[in-house]
C-alpha cells in the first residue's frame, strides 16, 4: 500500500508538510495523490535552487537539499520562475530516470500534472494560509494536451491474450488479466483489491480520490477467481488481506502487474510497444460501448467523476463506424465514364 507522508516526505519543510497534510485531510485526497504532489513540488523547488544559484551548478538535482525551503524564498518565487522550470521539463527532463537510452522532455500531460500541484501549492500559500499578500502563479497556464483516441485490443486478440497466459502463476495472471479486460479497472484500483472487498458477485473498487465504486463480476471474472484463489500464495502478515500476492508473498504492486502485462502480451505475440495495462483498461470500455452498454452505466464501472471523460469512447464507435464503412466490398465502385458521359448528354438534351 501507500507510504506514510513521514516516509516518502522525510525531507520535506514544514510548510510543504503543511500542504500535504491539508490535501490529505481536509480535501480528502488520496496519500497517492499526496506523494504525487510531493515528489513534483520537491523537483520544483530544486529547479529554483539549481537555477537561483543556491547550489554549486554541477551538483545533480536529485541530490539537491529541500529541507530550507521557507516562506521568505516563496515569496520571491515569480511566474518567469515558473516559465523557466516548464522549460527544463519540456526540453531538458529525461522521461525515463537513470537510464542512459532515456529520451528527454516530458509529455504535456505529465507537465499539466507539475502545473497542477505548483497552482495549488500557492493557492493554498495565498488563499488558505495568508503567507502571501499574492500568488504569484495565478496566471500559469497548463500546456495544451493533444487528444488522441485510447488504444484497445480487439475482441479476438484480447481473447488471444487469454489463451496464451502460462507459467508457474499462470492462475493468478489469467485472473488479473480478465479483471482488466472485464471489470475496466486502474491498475492501481487492481492491486489495491483486498478478499474482504468481495461479496457475492460485487467487488468494491476504492478509486481516484478514495471513491468507491461497486464493480459485477461476470461469469468469466467469477470462474477465473474461483480458479485463482486455490492456488493463491500465501502471503506475509501484514498483507494477508490482498487479493494478488507476489512470489515474495507481498502484495502485488503496480510495476510487477504492469511487467507481467507485457510479458503476457508478448507471449500472445501482440504489440508490447502499442499495448499495455492500461490499455486493457480501454478495451474493456470499447468493447462495452460498442456491444451497447450506455455512456451513463460506463461511466459508473469506470469511476469518471464526469461523463465528459467518457465521452471519448462515443468517439472510437464513430471512428469504427467509419471504418466499417470504409471496408465494405463496394467501397471503390465509382460511376463509370459511360454514365457520366450518358448524365452529362442527358443535360444538354
Amino acid at each position: 500500500m501507500e507510504k506514510p507522508m513521514s516516509q516518502y516526505a522525510a525531507d520535506a519543510p514544514r510548510v510543504l508538510r503543511d500542504f500535504l497534510t491539508y490535501i490529505s485531510t481536509i480535501q480528502g485526497k488520496s496519500s497517492k495523490t499526496a506523494h504525487e504532489y510531493y515528489l513534483d513540488l520537491r523537483l520544483f523547488f530544486r529547479v529554483l535552487k539549481h537555477n537561483k544559484g543556491l547550489v554549486p551548478k554541477d551538483l545533480p538535482l536529485d541530490q539537491i537539499p529541500i529541507e530550507d525551503i521557507h516562506i521568505d524564498f516563496l515569496r520571491d518565487v515569480t511566474l518567469s520562475d515558473a516559465y523557466d522550470y516548464l522549460e527544463y521539463m519540456s526540453g531538458e527532463r529525461p522521461t525515463q530516470q537513470n537510464s542512459t537510452a532515456t529520451d528527454f522532455g516530458l509529455s504535456g500531460t505529465s507537465r499539466a500534472r507539475k502545473v497542477s500541484a505548483i497552482r495549488a501549492f500557492f493557492r493554498y500559500l495565498t488563499d488558505k494560509r495568508h503567507l502571501l499578500d499574492s500568488n504569484p502563479v495565478s496566471n500559469l497556464e497548463s500546456p495544451t494536451i493533444r487528444k488522441t483516441l485510447p488504444v484497445y485490443l480487439t475482441t479476438d486478440d484480447s481473447v488471444r491474450l487469454l489463451e496464451a497466459v502460462q507459467g508457474e502463476y499462470a492462475e493468478r495472471d489469467y485472473c488479473i488479466l480478465t479483471f482488466f479486460l472485464n471489470c475496466g479497472l486502474r491498475v492501481s484500483e487492481l492491486v489495491g483489491l483486498n478478499l474482504t472487498d468481495f461479496q457475492g458477485d460485487t467487488v468494491r473498487v476504492l478509486g481516484k480520490g478514495n471513491k468507491e465504486r461497486t464493480v459485477y463480476l461476470n461469469q468469466a471474472c467469477k470462474a477465473a477467481l474461483e480458479q485463482y484463489l486455490p492456488k493463491r500464495i500465501t502471503p506475509h502478515e501484514k498483507d494477508k488481506n490482498a487479493l494478488f500476492i507476489s512470489r515474495n508473498r507481498n502484495r502485488i504492486n503496480v510495476q510487477t502487474v504492469k511487467w507481467l502485462v507485457k510479458k503476457h502480451l508478448g507471449q500472445a505475440g501482440l504489440d508490447t510497444q502499442k499495448y499495455s495495462a492500461h490499455k486493457l483498461r480501454h478495451t474493456a470500455a470499447t468493447l462495452m460501448y460498442q456491444n451497447g452498454v450506455d455512456i451513463r452505466t460506463l461511466q459508473n464501472i469506470l469511476g469518471h467523476t464526469s461523463v465528459n471523460t467518457t465521452m471519448i469512447y462515443t468517439h472510437i464507435e464513430d471512428s469504427s463506424l467509419r471504418e466499417a464503412a470504409a471496408k465494405n466490398p463496394l467501397a471503390s465502385v465509382k460511376p463509370s465514364r459511360k454514365q457520366e458521359t450518358d448524365k452529362e448528354e442527358g443535360s444538354t438534351g
